[in-house]
Protein backbone atom coordinates (compact mmCIF):
# COMPACT_ATOMS: atom_id res chain seq x y z
CA UNK A 1 0.00 0.00 0.00
CA UNK A 2 2.78 2.23 1.01
CA UNK A 3 4.28 2.01 -2.87
CA UNK A 4 0.92 3.46 -4.25
CA UNK A 5 0.61 5.93 -1.83
CA UNK A 6 4.14 7.29 -2.54
CA UNK A 7 3.37 7.43 -6.25
CA UNK A 8 0.04 9.27 -5.99
CA UNK A 9 2.33 11.96 -4.02
CA UNK A 10 4.72 11.25 -7.10
CA UNK A 11 1.97 11.94 -9.71
CA UNK A 12 0.91 15.25 -7.17
CA UNK A 13 4.11 16.60 -7.44
CA UNK A 14 4.73 16.02 -11.34
CA UNK A 15 1.08 17.58 -12.20
CA UNK A 16 2.18 20.51 -9.71
CA UNK A 17 5.20 20.77 -12.14
CA UNK A 18 3.71 20.50 -15.57
CA UNK A 19 1.01 22.99 -14.69
CA UNK A 20 3.72 25.36 -13.09
CA UNK A 21 5.49 25.24 -16.27
CA UNK A 22 2.25 25.33 -18.47
CA UNK A 23 1.26 28.64 -16.50
CA UNK A 24 4.50 30.02 -16.71
CA UNK A 25 4.94 29.55 -20.48
CA UNK A 26 8.61 27.55 -19.99
CA UNK A 27 7.28 24.58 -22.13
CA UNK A 28 6.60 20.12 -21.53
CA UNK A 29 10.18 19.27 -22.37
CA UNK A 30 11.80 16.53 -20.75
CA UNK A 31 14.54 18.65 -19.22
CA UNK A 32 12.67 21.74 -18.57
CA UNK A 33 10.49 19.05 -16.37
CA UNK A 34 13.18 17.78 -14.76
CA UNK A 35 14.98 20.88 -13.71
CA UNK A 36 11.70 21.89 -12.40
CA UNK A 37 10.78 18.76 -10.75
CA UNK A 38 14.11 17.36 -8.81
CA UNK A 39 14.22 19.96 -6.05
CA UNK A 40 10.21 18.59 -4.98
CA UNK A 41 11.07 14.65 -6.27
CA UNK A 42 14.27 14.84 -3.77
CA UNK A 43 11.92 16.48 -0.78
CA UNK A 44 9.12 14.55 -1.63
CA UNK A 45 11.74 11.24 -1.12
CA UNK A 46 13.25 13.17 2.51
CA UNK A 47 9.72 13.38 3.68
CA UNK A 48 8.71 9.75 2.81
CA UNK A 49 11.80 8.84 4.87
CA UNK A 50 10.69 10.50 7.99
CA UNK A 51 7.23 9.20 7.79
CA UNK A 52 7.75 5.33 6.91
CA UNK A 53 11.15 5.16 8.24
CA UNK A 54 11.31 7.37 11.24
CA UNK A 55 7.88 7.55 12.29
CA UNK A 56 7.04 3.90 11.35
CA UNK A 57 3.80 5.01 9.40
CA UNK A 58 2.31 4.08 6.43
CA UNK A 59 1.81 7.17 5.05
CA UNK A 60 -2.11 7.30 4.19
CA UNK A 61 -3.03 8.61 7.49
CA UNK A 62 -4.13 12.79 7.28
CA UNK A 63 -1.13 13.82 9.40
CA UNK A 64 1.20 11.69 7.04
CA UNK A 65 0.10 13.85 4.26
CA UNK A 66 1.01 17.04 6.58
CA UNK A 67 3.93 16.11 7.38
CA UNK A 68 4.88 14.81 3.46
CA UNK A 69 3.52 18.12 1.78
CA UNK A 70 5.20 20.78 4.51
CA UNK A 71 8.78 18.69 4.09
CA UNK A 72 8.39 18.25 0.42
CA UNK A 73 8.25 21.95 -0.19
CA UNK A 74 10.53 23.00 2.98
CA UNK A 75 13.41 20.55 1.16
CA UNK A 76 12.32 22.04 -2.55
CA UNK A 77 12.01 24.93 -1.83
CA UNK A 78 15.54 24.84 -0.01
CA UNK A 79 17.18 22.84 -2.89
CA UNK A 80 15.57 26.07 -5.48
CA UNK A 81 17.79 28.40 -3.47
CA UNK A 82 20.76 26.22 -3.73
CA UNK A 83 20.79 25.56 -6.96
CA UNK A 84 19.98 29.18 -8.47
CA UNK A 85 16.58 28.54 -9.28
CA UNK A 86 15.18 31.26 -6.90
CA UNK A 87 11.46 31.52 -5.08
CA UNK A 88 9.45 33.58 -4.42
CA UNK A 89 7.14 33.95 -1.46
CA UNK A 90 4.15 33.78 -3.63
CA UNK A 91 6.08 30.63 -5.12
CA UNK A 92 6.35 28.80 -1.92
CA UNK A 93 2.80 29.40 -0.98
CA UNK A 94 1.01 28.45 -4.11
CA UNK A 95 2.94 25.30 -3.83
CA UNK A 96 2.23 24.65 0.03
CA UNK A 97 -0.94 24.84 -1.11
CA UNK A 98 -1.52 23.01 -3.98
CA UNK A 99 0.63 20.37 -3.10
CA UNK A 100 -1.10 20.21 0.54
CA UNK A 101 -4.29 20.08 -0.75
CA UNK A 102 -3.66 16.92 -3.00
CA UNK A 103 -1.89 15.10 -0.67
CA UNK A 104 -4.60 15.80 2.10
CA UNK A 105 -6.95 15.45 -0.69
CA UNK A 106 -6.48 11.70 -1.73
CA UNK A 107 -5.76 10.54 1.52
CA UNK A 108 -9.10 11.95 3.07
CA UNK A 109 -10.59 10.24 -0.12
CA UNK A 110 -8.34 7.36 0.88
CA UNK A 111 -9.70 7.56 4.31
CA UNK A 112 -13.32 7.74 3.01
CA UNK A 113 -13.51 4.84 1.30
CA UNK A 114 -12.02 2.41 3.71
CA UNK A 115 -15.12 3.86 5.92
CA UNK A 116 -17.55 3.19 3.68
CA UNK A 117 -16.16 -0.18 3.26
CA UNK A 118 -16.02 -0.60 6.59
CA UNK A 119 -19.45 0.26 7.08
CA UNK A 120 -20.77 -1.86 4.57
CA UNK A 121 -19.13 -5.20 5.46
CA UNK A 122 -19.88 -4.87 8.90
CA UNK A 123 -23.72 -4.40 8.09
Amino acid sequence: MSRVCLLFDVLVVMVFVLIGRSVHDHGIDLSGIASTAWPFALGLLAAWLVVVVLLGRAGTAISDGIIVAVITVAIGMALRTVAGQGIAFAFVLVALGFLGACMLGWRALLRGIHRVRTRTSST
